[in-house]
């Protein structure tokens, strides 16, 4: 942004000469500093979505309790969601504090979300396959890091990312449910495949989720954990259910005032594009996510990691 400058006076203004006539104020001259001003603006906020706030990272905290957990069985999870490894913004530096930042946490679980390359019209450089998934890999908890793809994944390189994530043993949930914890602490992990997964056209895909196949897996009534990539499932998730943990919205990535829910990529608008849902007694996390996708930009949803705590 440029520095505004003062200048001087010209000579013999205030040493007794006529004064220096003043401009007469016309609408015309008000609207055009107007959009002087908007213009700066818009400017200013756009090399800031570029250039600056894509390369934050925030940690965004959740104290949850949703009837489906048993109350003060306490279970702290990660959630990295919408990688988008590749440049100008989610370079190997940036990989590798977020999984930095993550282990920090130290939670009990961590998940991971889906879409973990960049290959969209304005992603400028890549970071090699093994390179993303070698900095996952770091990734630690009691309770081990687990992973669910999404339609990134699917679109553009679903080979390549299956054997990233096999090569460094992060097991991928696609339809299944597994047990975790020890005795008197244990819950299901379950995880379905992406809605999205096959585009048919004219804004139509098929899917290759099966929500109630991975729920039948769940053979007894310990509580259950769901992993989707796109939130528009959740009005199907049934109340057995404790927490459902999705991506794909990126928060919206551009929040610009009122008109900013007709770009994200949900059917439901702003209903499933951030936060906390909690619809019927059934509770939703959406997250943020931490890449970017159409344009490698953010306004107002920085890169965030989730840090939620059950059972406090």
């Amino acid at each position: 942004m440029k520095r505004a400058m003062k200048t001087a006076a010209p000579e013999g203004v205030g040493q007794g000469s006529a004064p220096v006539a003043t401009g007469r104020v016309t609408r015309r001259g008000v609207l055009a500093a107007a959009a002087g001003l908007i213009g700066l603006s818009a400017g200013v906020a756009g090399a800031y979505a570029a250039g600056i706030e894509p390369q934050g990272l925030v940690v965004t905290r959740y104290a949850v309790n949703p009837l489906g957990w048993p109350a003060g069985r306490k279970l702290s999870v990660t959630v990295i969601a919408d990688l988008h490894a590749g440049g100008p913004d989610m370079m190997l530096p940036h990989v590798r504090r977020v999984v930095d930042t993550a282990n920090l946490l130290k939670s009990d679980l961590i998940v991971l979300l889906g879409d973990y390359i960049a290959r969209y019209r304005f992603a400028t450089r890549r970071v090699p396959d093994t390179m993303w998934s070698a900095e996952l890999a770091r990734l630690s908890a009691p309770l081990g890091t687990w992973a669910i793809l999404g339609n990134h994944d699917w679109w553009y390189d679903l080979v390549a990312v299956r054997r990233a994530l096999a090569d460094v043993r992060i097991p991928l949930l696609e339809n299944d449910a597994v047990m975790l914890g020890a005795d008197g602490q244990r819950f299901w992990l379950a995880g379905i495949g992406d809605q999205l997964a096959h585009p048919l056209g004219h804004g139509r895909y098929r899917g290759v989720d099966d929500l109630p196949g991975t729920l039948a897996q769940v053979g007894t009534d310990d509580p259950v954990l769901l992993l989707v990539h796109e939130p528009d499932i959740f009005p199907r998730v049934p109340a057995r259910v404790a927490l459902t943990f999705a991506g794909h919205t990126h928060g919206g990535q551009i929040r610009l005032p009122l008109i900013w829910p007709a770009f994200v990529p949900s059917k439901y608008g702003a209903r499933f594009a951030y936060g906390h849902v909690v619809e019927g007694g059934r509770h939703m996390l959406v997250s943020g996510g931490l890449g970017t996708s159409i344009i490698p930009a953010r306004l107002g949803v920085p890169p965030e990691i989730l840090q939620v705590t059950l059972g406090v």
